[in-house]
């Protein structure tokens, strides 16, 4: 398995990262991160180049693991929360979110056979991991299925905080947060 090879959607999700968690930075010097899918590490080295200093990252992975300790970040082994252990003030994921068909079903791009169920497995474990005044910062796809998706946004209070055309498709970032019991 290689390791994703960061395009479009891993640039702009780390120019939304630089542009809001400074803003959360100042609210929490402390804050503690967490890179679900970390790949090549972009997210991690963003996350890292505006000050956050406690950052985890885990990918399924081997290779993305490997090769994110040799950039000198902390990171398991761990499908999804798997090996995470404990909760987390951010949260960071740009899942693999596309429909398998015969040319990709990868798992470093597929979501599955729908395109979805990465990221609804994500959503049903995401408030175990994430502090109550946390932030997740998700990255979606207008090619991904949302019909389930949505339903799992009922247990969070979730905004688009920004979306890019491509030529085939338009990202979404999408700011998640718990919802106040």
């Amino acid at each position: 398995m290689q390791i994703y090879e960061p395009a479009d959607d891993s640039y702009f999700l780390s120019d939304i990262l630089k542009e809001h968690v400074p803003k959360l930075l100042n609210k929490n010097p402390a804050l503690r991160a967490l890179e679900v899918g970390c790949g090549s590490g972009v997210q991690l080295t963003a996350l890292k180049s505006i000050g956050v200093k406690n950052i985890l990252g885990c990918d399924i992975n081997p290779k993305a693991v490997d090769y994110c300790k040799k950039l000198g970040f902390k990171c398991v082994k761990s499908g999804l929360f798997q090996k995470v252990m404990g909760k987390f003030d951010l949260i960071v994921f740009n899942p693999p979110y596309l429909p398998e068909d015969k040319f990709d079903n990868l798992p470093d791009t597929s979501g599955g056979k729908k395109g979805d169920e990465t990221i609804l497995n994500f959503l049903k474990r995401l408030k175990n991991y994430l502090n109550k005044n946390g932030k997740c910062f998700l990255l979606t796809s207008s090619l991904t299925p949302t019909a389930r998706i949505k339903k799992q946004f009922e247990n969070y209070n979730v905004k688009l905080i920004a979306k890019k055309k491509l030529f085939q498709e338009e990202l979404y970032v999408l700011e998640i947060g718990i919802l106040p019991r």
